[in-house]
């Protein structure tokens, strides 16, 4: 039998190091809810040891006999090999050429079914294989469940985003544990015209259980696994009736932590874009982790719903924002509280809990956060070709301070910068986008308020002409489209792509340079103009100190300790 290993396991050693803890967030937004009818969803891929790079899979057929070997993506560990399709197709990040996207976050559920020996499909390579295989996001959430059980989840409890440019679907899934092969799984298709988001909790509850699925069937809202309630009926966890079953609740039941630091995220944006959410106070007591359980199955009561209609329809621009929240508008806005310190820092540095006197206690778990490896918004246009149609807005680094570049899906090379294998965790390199920005991010945590708003006027100016550029790029790779084929408008859209990559780059190279020089030692330095008969101009020199507010915390705790006499 030819034996040949596809680049997707090459490129998979290279992400050895780049775990995927239980740390990221997805926003969800269908074609009636968005601003220009394009479906969305948004991932930050959050993980101390996630180096940021953008993956790249080029289209390829593959001779008959071909095998590929599956390595773990949180370890590099591998877990075996599977027969090769025939064709792939291009995959930029998490979406494809055929304007499919995909985003995860991993809720670990049951323990007990975390893990199968002998179990050949993590998550990560379920994602990217469904990429490389899949046209619709039907089709990958097919791909993806069919994987898992026929040779075995290897992973903990996940949850995926999965679009395409019609459609956008939760997808919820966890392993049977030792003993049998597969998974138990759901997938909700959120309706149009509403929002929808998960943060490391599985969201789905009850659900119409189908004994088939008909995935032809244009009017489905549920996909499911046959045994999905079956199953839970046999490993104890549930009991009553079926239309009573409810996913989340027997699978990964909330608890305080899925409450604060999972769904306090999904919270962050529904109330944002829904009144009634923000006017809830239920909803907020849940988010701050006061869960109440009641009922025949015991289940949480006060939750979240699922998705939410938004009262304005939401724009990329919108998703972004989304991406870099603090808690802002909220009593919890993590720049308020002591832990901010003089120069407001919307960051806790780990661990998340900690304690004092034998009691417990915890820091925020913001969306935007400074172990962010890397960060998108996926766009899909129905009403362009497919070529043209995808946009990928990837960024690395903390949300807050990335910038998000325009990437078409169907771009055939990665920009050098941002490429796999420049650079790692543990490797400098002076070309990586990855270290520059988090060079700047890291310097703004030294004096947030002050440095931080330097980096928003340069991110805005970017992100701005990149927007309103979409618009006339669409326009000129469609007439290349029309006039000489897909080919050339792939090349066109391409070039463009690796342009604004490059631009970003030396763009922050630049800006770090400044801001060092500006905001060192605790300065803050504005360049003058040489005056007449001198041969040097210094610089004004500004030195604000910590805020009257700070001060007056330090008098608090010491006295007259530093009292002048």
């Amino acid at each position: 039998m030819n034996i040949k290993l596809l680049s997707f396991s090459a490129l998979l050693i290279l992400l050895f190091t780049q775990q995927q803890t239980k740390a990221c967030t997805n926003y969800l937004v269908t074609k009636g809810a968005s601003v220009d009818g394009s479906t969305m969803i948004s991932y930050n891929a959050d993980s101390h040891v996630l180096y940021g790079e953008l993956y790249h899979w080029p289209a390829q057929k593959w001779p008959e006999g071909s095998m590929l070997k599956i390595y773990e993506w949180d370890t590099g560990k591998l877990l075996g090999q599977i027969p090769q399709v025939s064709q792939t197709y291009n995959v930029v990040g998490n979406s494809n050429e055929y304007q499919v996207s995909i985003g995860e976050t991993t809720y670990g559920g049951r323990k007990e079914l975390q893990h199968q020996d002998g179990a050949m499909m993590d998550y990560g390579s379920m994602i990217y294989l469904a990429l490389q295989r899949s046209k619709t996001a039907r089709e990958a959430i097919k791909i993806m469940t069919d994987l898992a059980n026929k040779y075995g989840y290897y992973s903990e409890g996940e949850s995926f985003s999965v679009a395409d440019k019609n459609e956008v679907w939760i997808l919820e899934l966890i392993g049977k544990g030792q003993g049998e092969k597969g998974a138990v799984w759901v997938a909700a298709r959120i309706p149009d015209g509403y929002v929808s988001a998960h943060a490391n909790q599985a969201r789905i509850t009850t659900f119409k259980y189908h004994k088939k699925n008909k995935w032809d069937n244009e009017e489905a809202m549920f996909f499911n696994s046959k045994d999905v309630i079956s199953f839970a009926r046999k490993k104890g966890y549930f009991s009553g009736k079926d239309k009573d079953f409810s996913f989340s609740d027997t699978y990964a039941p909330v608890d305080f932590e899925g409450a604060r630091f999972c769904e306090m995220r999904v919270y962050s944006m529904f109330h944002v874009v829904n009144k009634e959410v923000n006017a809830n106070p239920a909803y907020w007591e849940y988010v701050k982790g006061n869960v109440k359980h009641g009922g025949e199955n015991g289940y949480a009561i006060n939750r979240l719903p699922l998705y939410v209609k938004p009262d304005h329809k939401i724009s990329v621009q919108d998703m972004m924002g989304f991406m870099r929240d603090h808690l802002e508008g909220t009593p919890l806005d993590m720049s308020k509280d002591v832990g901010a310190g003089p120069f407001h820092l919307p960051y806790r540095w780990r661990p998340l809990t900690w304690k004092v006197d034998g009691k417990e206690y915890c820091n925020e778990r913001a969306t935007a956060t400074q172990q962010t490896g890397f960060t998108f918004v996926a766009q899909m246009r129905s009403w362009l070709p497919d070529g043209i149609g995808g946009i990928i807005w990837w960024g690395v680094d903390d949300a807050s301070g990335t910038v998000y570049m325009p990437f078409y899906t169907s771009m055939t090379k990665a920009p050098e910068n941002f490429k796999v294998g420049n650079g790692s965790m543990m490797e400098w390199s002076e070309t990586s986008g990855f270290w520059i920005f988090n060079q700047v991010e890291n310097f703004a945590y030294l004096a947030w308020d002050r440095i931080h708003p330097d980096i928003v006027k340069a991110q805005d100016k970017l992100e701005n002409k990149f927007i309103s550029e979409i618009p006339k790029t669409d326009a000129e790779a469609l007439s290349l489209f029309e006039k000489d084929g897909m080919p050339s408008a792939v090349n066109f859209l391409t070039n463009y792509s690796l342009n604004a990559a490059s631009l970003t780059f030396k763009t922050w190279k630049k800006l770090y340079q400044q801001l060092f020089m500006r905001y060192m030692d605790g300065n803050i330095k504005t360049k003058t103009a040489l005056k007449p008969g001198y041969i040097m101009a210094n610089p004004k020199v500004e030195q604000p100190g910590y805020g009257e507010q700070y001060y007056r915390r330090v008098i608090k705790e010491t006295g007259n300790q530093f009292e002048v006499k």
